[in-house]
């Protein structure tokens, strides 16, 4: 059986002690989040992650790493899938989006802000080296959030 498949990107970029955020203005998750978005028919994850911070930043990042993602099934079966990147280099001039108003935080200063849903647990699979995925797995009909 082959299930239909979402992908999307996100990337955590940093400025020395600094990560940039986007305060996301979407009905279905909103709050500080990191930017990205959807991989687009024919393109390479990574080159969708570049062009998604772009757009939504106004940034050209060089040489996202791959550190993870997140995943789950949606109640009609098919899978949602985000890649998880980090970068520190890039080039461009800052600049809003649609998605939201983007801008520089401490990353310790994080955890404190009005974080989108989950995104503390995302920040964990990014930051914490023995993590790769947090995946919400479904039993009995209840969801449970899972960092593998």
């Amino acid at each position: 059986m082959k299930t239909v498949t979402e992908l999307t990107n996100m990337c955590m970029l940093m400025n020395g002690t600094k990560v940039l955020v986007q305060d996301r203005l979407g009905k279905d998750w909103r709050g500080i989040a990191f930017p990205g978005g959807h991989v687009e028919a024919g393109e390479s994850i990574t080159s969708s992650v570049v062009r998604e911070m772009q757009e939504e930043t106004g940034l050209t990042i060089q040489h996202p790493k791959l550190c993870g993602m997140k995943d789950w099934t949606r109640e009609d079966g098919s899978r949602y899938i985000i890649f998880y990147y980090k970068a520190d280099a890039f080039s461009g001039k800052l600049k809003p989006s649609a998605e939201g108003e983007v801008f520089w935080v401490e990353l310790d200063e994080l955890p404190k802000m009005n974080l989108a849903v989950d995104m503390d647990l995302t920040l964990q699979v990014l930051m914490e080296e023995n993590l790769s995925e947090f995946y919400y797995k479904k039993t009995d009909g209840r969801e449970e959030k899972q960092l593998l």
